[in-house]
Order: C-alpha cells, then structure tokens, then sequence
C-alpha cells in the first residue's frame, strides 16, 4: 500500500451534512437577531471551525459564544441527522480496510458530535477513533485537530507510522493547510463544499473525483 494511515474529514467528505448545518446557522443567526449572511456564504459554514466562520459572517467577537450555543441547540435538535453519507463511501472504506489500511475521522466538528454521527450512519466499524474539536474551543483549528488525531493513534497498540505513511483526506483547504503543519500530505476529495478555486490554490498532493478514485490513489 501507499501508506499506511488515512485520517479522514467528516463534513464534505465522509456526510453531505450542509442541509442540517445550514438550518442550523440560520435558526442561531435569527435567535440572535442579526441578518443572515447570504446563500453563498452560508454554504462555507460547512467544514470550517464555526468560530472562524461566523465572525468574517457579521457577528461581534463578543456575541461569538451565543451564537455557537444558539446554533448547538438546533443542532443538537435534529440538524444533526439532516445529513446522507455519500454514495460510494461506504464501498471504499470497505475496500480499505479490506486492504489493511487504516483509518481514523479527523474533524473540526466537535468530537461529542462527530462520534454521534459516525455511529448513527455506522461508520464507526471502519474507523479505529474518531478525532474532533473540543467544545470548548481550546482545541478548533484543523492543524489542532490533526495533532489529537495523530497522538490518539500514536497511543494506540500499533502505534503512529511515519508521517510519509500517512495521509489526509478532505474536500477543503483546512484540511491541506493543517495537514500540511504536521509534515502529512492531503488527497482532496472533488465532491465536498470548497468554492472554486480554493484547493487548487491550496495544492493538495492529488484531487480525486469519486471514491472508486480515492481507493485507488490510497492504494496505490
């Protein structure tokens, strides 16, 4: 095999999570009585760390805490589940592990969340952890989350490979630039939420198109 470890996005890349994130980001907007960014920005809510987002969206670093709370409760709600797994993905994760490669979920959504999620579309066979952000905030950016990933499976019986053995896998630049700060190349995925433009500026080692792609660029 090419490598030996994939860490792998959640949002965009794994789920089609938009329509419940973005019900979810309208109803805290609208809670707290600030105008909701347009459609388009709306759409780059999902994948980036929410703090990050609803600031360069109009609302004061002092009503940051409100908002996300606002939007947990929606979340927590039902938004949650208002999200499909992409066709394809669960026939690739099948054949990689198949193979022997091995897979962790690496994503800036909050862990507690992410773990609901991979178990309610039983993910959570194909994964040996499931790495998110913290609800508190001290741990928010990618590179934060790929650095809890790498040292949750460097504790784990078979330990961390080389970083040359691992990649990972996302659908935008979050995903390159923080991998990229510990030293791991990204593949990015074609079918997720990046605007035009975004990961071709980020340069990811490889682009795919479909997962059938995916498996076989891992693969080797």
């Amino acid at each position: 095999m090419r490598y030996d470890l994939a860490l792998v996005d959640l949002d965009g890349t794994l789920t089609d999570s938009a329509p419940g994130i973005i019900a979810s980001i309208e109803h805290a907007y609208d809670a707290l009585d600030i105008p909701r960014p347009s459609e388009e920005a709306l759409a780059l809510f999902v994948g980036p760390p929410i703090e990050e987002s609803v600031v360069r969206n109009g609302v004061p670093l002092e009503r940051v805490p409100e908002l996300i709370t606002a939007y947990r409760s929606a979340f927590t709600r039902g938004g949650m589940f208002d999200n499909s797994v992409y066709p394809g993905i669960v026939d690739a994760l099948t054949a990689l592990r198949a193979a022997g490669l091995r897979l962790c979920v690496a994503t800036s959504k909050p862990e507690i969340f992410a773990r609901q999620i991979v178990e309610h579309f039983e993910l959570d066979g194909f994964f040996e952890a499931v790495c998110g952000a913290s609800m508190d905030g001290t741990r928010s950016t990618k590179a934060d989350v790929v650095a809890h990933a790498l040292d949750t499976m460097a504790a784990t019986e078979r330990g961390l490979p080389a970083p040359e053995r691992i990649v990972m896998v996302g659908d935008r630049e979050h995903d390159v630039l923080g991998a990229r700060q510990h030293g791991i190349e990204t593949v990015s995925v074609a079918w997720g939420y990046a605007p035009a433009g975004e990961i071709d500026e980020a340069a990811p080692l490889a682009v795919v198109q479909t997962p059938e792609e995916l498996v076989g660029l891992l693969l080797g």
